[in-house]
């Protein structure tokens, strides 16, 4: 895929590819705006940390994937409208 407003692949990064098993790793959400939300629809755990749970998105590739841009985008646009 190529680089636009809807993609981008930074295979510069020190830290790329943060998530494996993906062939296009969409950079353009590198902190994932969706981490904030307890019911974000990707694949997150809780663990614990010097006594503290928090949340763990190693395994998410949700908000990385070229397809679900516009479902980043809309889950945006209704939180902020709250």
């Amino acid at each position: 895929m190529e680089n636009s407003y809807r993609f981008f692949e930074n295979k510069e990064c020190k830290y790329y590819p943060c998530h494996k098993g993906l062939e296009e790793l969409n950079c353009l959400f590198c902190y994932c705006p969706l981490y904030h939300m307890q019911n974000c629809p990707g694949t997150y755990r809780m663990i614990e940390k010097e006594g503290k749970m928090i949340k763990t998105c190693i395994d998410c590739t949700f908000v990385h994937k070229p397809e679900n841009y516009d479902k980043v985008n809309a889950i945006i646009k209704v939180n902020n409208t709250k």
